[in-house]
């Protein structure tokens, strides 16, 4: 009776260890996501809807207060621009809570959005619910997504955040271009670099 019990130990084990490598509470490249509806700096609500021309969303969880965040704006701003005309707008999302950064509050937000003038929609995800739908753990965190919603892309936005003029690899730029060729984004998968987003307590 020892061994087969040990048997059947042995595989839970494995078991265990294989469904906590697969985490379903999250997407990964190749899952549909859903859309949202959250409040941007102008006021009104928006969603991945409101977009019924887009060829994809290149979705960017981002804040005011994250140096990594500062250091990538521009380059945010350059993708959404670069992008945008092409059917790939830029969605970025604070997913930050202001009673742990105020810098992230709302209102920070709609000052932020101003003197920066973003060509972008900047959204708040004031109820935290819409980031850990998507995984997104860093500021700025990056999902790609096509036309259906479904993920093509998690990562970071290039290879080199301290210094635009040595980046080497410019992953987000590469993988819409891939899309718009009707490739595979390669890779579809990289190391996000960044803040951690400031979950409420």
């Amino acid at each position: 009776m020892e061994r087969p019990f040990r048997t059947l130990i042995l595989l839970a084990g494995v078991l265990l260890f294989y469904s906590a490598g697969t985490n379903s509470d999250y997407y990964v490249v190749g899952d549909k996501a859903e859309d949202f509806s959250l409040r941007n700096v102008d006021g009104r609500m928006v969603s991945l809807a409101d977009y019924p021309d887009a060829r994809g969303f290149i979705v960017v969880f981002t804040c005011n207060h994250c140096p990594y965040a500062q250091l990538y704006e521009q380059r945010i701003i350059d993708l959404h621009r670069r992008f945008n005309i092409r059917g790939f707008p830029v969605i970025a999302i604070n997913p930050n809570d202001p009673s742990i950064v105020p810098d992230d509050s709302f209102d920070e937000m709609v000052v932020r959005a101003r003197e920066k003038r973003y060509p972008f929609v900047y959204l708040y995800d004031s109820t935290q619910t819409v980031y850990p739908k998507f995984g997104a753990n860093r500021t700025p965190h990056v999902f790609i997504l096509d036309q259906r919603l479904v993920v093509r892309y998690i990562g970071a936005i290039d290879d080199n955040p301290e210094t635009p003029g040595a980046v080497r690899n410019r992953y987000v730029e590469n993988a819409v271009n891939a899309l718009l060729r009707g490739e595979r984004p390669d890779p579809d998968f990289t190391r996000a670099i960044g803040c951690t987003i400031k979950r409420k307590r």
